[in-house]
């Protein structure tokens, strides 16, 4: 029996966060884990689940439509909700949420009463120049995933050549730095203590991680039988030198 109603993958771009949701879904008993609430704004959360609720409704009858949606399509009838929570957008998400639950104390108790039983997954990347060159590279090549026989999964802008910018990967460099701790500091005054899983585990042996997160949930690890990963690497010699050079200018590990 599941050992709990719902999951949260805790993140932040580039930690393979695509690869993990993707594998998740395809077992057909861990929901459909995706960003349902990614842009701060509850519009955009609307738009995303083509939702035209009625003008004169609360703000909290709104969220709650909008929640409804999100557990809806994040469950797909499997009695597990997934959700992806990038830290960028993370504080306007508990806000609302807020809104949602006020009776509450603290957000904890407020993802369960949102949620069910929800346990909390901290996928995070250790080697913060790699992840900064991938976030760098993307953004400039607009590819963001790809599959394993070369295909584009997700493309966000027109092709164009990356271009070497110490000041741009320094800056992501700081920021995913700075989402890592925040989560942390969060983990810490909620009182949760999440499963911990690193981009470097997940991308090195992608099933002993999904049986590891299914173990977690109290699903079946069988389920990952025959479930293979469909997003590839982005990673080439460009982003090697990237990350080489920016460790040999600024003096990091």
């Amino acid at each position: 029996m599941a050992k709990c109603d719902s999951y949260v993958i805790c993140t932040s771009p580039r930690s393979g966060s695509t690869l993990l949701c993707k594998l998740l879904a395809k077992t057909g008993v861990a929901g459909n884990p995706d960003s349902y609430f990614h842009r701060p704004s509850i519009s955009a959360w609307l738009d995303d689940f083509d939702l035209t609720p009625d003008a004169s409704i609360s703000e909290r009858d709104v969220l709650d439509t909008v929640f409804q949606a999100a557990i809806a399509e994040g469950s797909l009838k499997t009695g597990m909700f997934g959700l992806r929570l990038q830290r960028h957008s993370f504080d306007f998400f508990a806000r609302k949420l807020a809104v949602l639950h006020e009776g509450f104390s603290n957000d904890a108790h407020r993802f369960h009463a949102a949620f069910g039983r929800t346990s909390f997954i901290h996928l995070s990347r250790r080697d913060k120049v790699e992840q900064a060159v991938s976030y760098v590279k993307a953004h400039q090549t607009g590819l963001w995933h790809m599959a394993p026989d070369g295909s584009e999964l997700e493309r966000l802008a027109p092709p164009r050549q990356p271009i070497y910018d110490a000041d741009k990967i320094r800056a992501e460099f700081d920021q995913l730095t700075a989402y890592d701790r925040d989560w942390e500091s969060w983990f810490e005054t909620e009182e949760i203590e999440p499963l911990r899983i690193t981009y470097e585990t997940l991308s090195g042996d992608p099933m002993a991680t999904l049986r590891r997160v299914l173990d977690h949930l109290g699903l079946d690890h069988k389920a990952a039988s025959g479930v293979k990963p469909d997003v590839a690497k982005l990673a080439d010699s460009t982003s090697h030198d990237w990350a080489a050079r920016f460790r040999s200018e600024h003096n990091v590990a």
